[in-house]
């Protein structure tokens, strides 16, 4: 049984000590071959530092590496080019990022025998352009340059705007230095999480192709459900794993290709014998993207039902957070799939990618903005699941009534219906439930609808004295519903401002 590679991000190691790899050098070949600068956003544990990996042992000409591989007998292993990578780690402060650049270019200067040159390492850009023109004359051949995690120094300062945008100065000179030196490159390929615009970060470097959401490479990072039946087929057998739970869980990232697994959910999953649990979510806390989500009273039922154009997607600034953007490019949402309009322009459908992400990420917004630790409401799923409404009701009550004072201190939130729409959604995504939040009929909106295998709830809430379910029957909302053969209540709840509960709840059978 071939080795589980968990943790590790060199191909070499992986292709020589037993290991499980998924080929992704055909796509690497089909890369290479047709442009000559790349950039690619993926999220964080996507598999980018090992395709950036394999991408140096190729033009290095490991061949020995690849046999058995797509590449093998496709690239000419007899011509080889002298590589530059650099590799982000996290920095604090601008002066720690110059260091992290200096530190990355000294590495590449001993790696390529040239100790002897002369640089001038007290300036980072500087440096980075005598580095490409030493290795481009000591080996009379153009360079390579593979850049991992290009914003992290950027990311990791997201809440300290003025040294966010210091470090991204910072990073705009250095890649200045790969445009200046096109002459000398053979090829440039840079990942990150974040797809910042050109004029950004890449000013000068309008030759970048960015194949992020290019469906011939949809598939380049990630496993696929036919990667995970046939290489990881021990594994399944020796767990006995149920393929339909396990695709519940962790499958559902799209990029215009095939569903994908993040690779870090898998192998812990296979590594942890089968036990189902939020492994990629645990390794990195949205802290930030909650403190957004608070800041802006955001509508989180909006989560479950969005839709934005394909510039919103192609963007990242400092001074003008998208929550949508971050919320994507980190892998918090996934594309669900592409529209196209009559007028050819292109829009995407964006939804949660699966268990591990809705049930761990709403866990998380019910932790931070509504106080309660214990996730004491599962009596709410008890209650939903055995059609007991007035067990429901009474949790509900309940729920509202534990939520912090100073949630309301200084805002208006508790008047309008979205902000318990957010919160009643919230704690049932975080349960599991299949919810759509503002579901679209023929006749208009619903507020919630929370599905499960034998009934549907449909939830319309008000925060005026009147009566709840009279538009919901009246519009017919229910009806697109009719069809499932399931049963189907309708749920209207009216708040009361001032106390910030429930003051009205009733609901109907169809």
């Amino acid at each position: 049984m071939k080795k589980l590679p968990i943790g590790i991000q060199t191909f070499e190691k992986i292709r020589s000590d037993d290991y499980i790899y998924i080929d992704k050098t055909d796509i690497a070949f089909d890369i290479i071959k047709s442009y000559d600068y790349v950039f690619l956003s993926r999220p964080r544990r996507f598999g980018k530092s090992l395709f950036l990996d394999t991408l140096r042992n190729i033009f290095e000409g490991k061949k020995e590496l690849f046999k058995g591989l797509a590449i093998y007998d496709k690239w000419n292993w007899e011509e080889t080019y002298p590589v530059i990578k650099i590799s982000f780690g996290g920095s604090t402060k601008a002066e720690e990022l110059i260091n992290s650049i200096i530190y990355n270019l000294q590495q590449n200067e001993r790696a390529l025998n040239l100790q002897e040159e002369i640089f001038n390492r007290e300036d980072y850009a500087i440096y980075f352009a005598e580095l490409i023109e030493a290795a481009y004359n000591r080996y009379n051949q153009k360079v390579v340059i593979l850049i991992d995690e290009y914003d992290k120094a950027i990311l990791d300062n997201i809440e300290k705007v003025d040294v966010a945008k210091e470090c991204r100065e910072i990073l705009k000179r250095l890649y200045t230095e790969i445009k200046n030196h096109d002459a000398n490159i053979r090829f440039a390929f840079l990942t990150g999480v974040t797809r910042f615009s050109k004029a950004s970060i890449f000013s000068g470097l309008n030759m970048l192709t960015d194949i992020t959401l290019d469906e011939r490479y949809g598939n380049v990072c990630g496993y696929t459900q036919k990667d995970l039946e046939e290489s990881f087929k021990e594994y399944l057998n020796k767990i006995n794993g149920d393929l339909e739970k396990i695709k519940e869980w962790y499958n559902g990232y799209y990029f215009l290709k095939d569903k994908l697994y993040n690779p870090f959910d898998i192998l812990q999953f296979f590594d942890k014998n089968g036990l189902f649990d939020n492994y990629w979510f645990e390794t990195g806390t949205p802290t930030f993207l909650i403190k957004l989500i608070k800041e802006r009273n955001y509508f989180l039922p909006s989560l479950s039902n969005l839709k934005v154009d394909k510039k919103l997607l192609s963007s990242f600034d400092i001074e003008n957070l998208d929550l949508e953007v971050i919320l994507f490019q980190s892998g918090y949402l996934t594309i669900d799939e592409m529209i196209v309009d009559e007028d050819g322009d292109i829009a995407y459908k964006l939804k949660l990618p699966n268990r591990e992400v809705k049930s761990s990420l709403h866990r998380f917004i019910v932790d931070y903005l509504y106080g309660d630790r214990s996730l004491r409401y599962k009596d709410l799923s008890k209650a939903l699941k055995g059609r007991d409404m007035e067990s429901f009701k009474v949790n509900l009550i309940s729920l509202f009534a534990s939520i912090p004072y100073n949630n309301f201190v200084k805002n208006n939130i508790a008047e309008y219906e979205g902000f318990y729409a957010s919160v009643l959604y919230a704690y049932l995504q975080s349960l599991g439930f299949d919810i759509e939040g503002e579901d679209v009929t023929n006749q208009g909106r619903i507020d919630l609808a929370v599905k499960l295998p034998d009934v549907i709830y449909l939830f319309e809430f008000k925060v005026i004295d009147e009566e709840p379910l009279s538009q919901m029957k009246e519009k017919g909302y229910y009806q697109k519903y009719l069809s499932t053969g399931r049963d189907i209540y309708l749920v209207g709840i009216v708040f009361d401002r001032e106390k910030r509960n429930i003051k009205n709840f009733i609901w109907e059978k169809i």
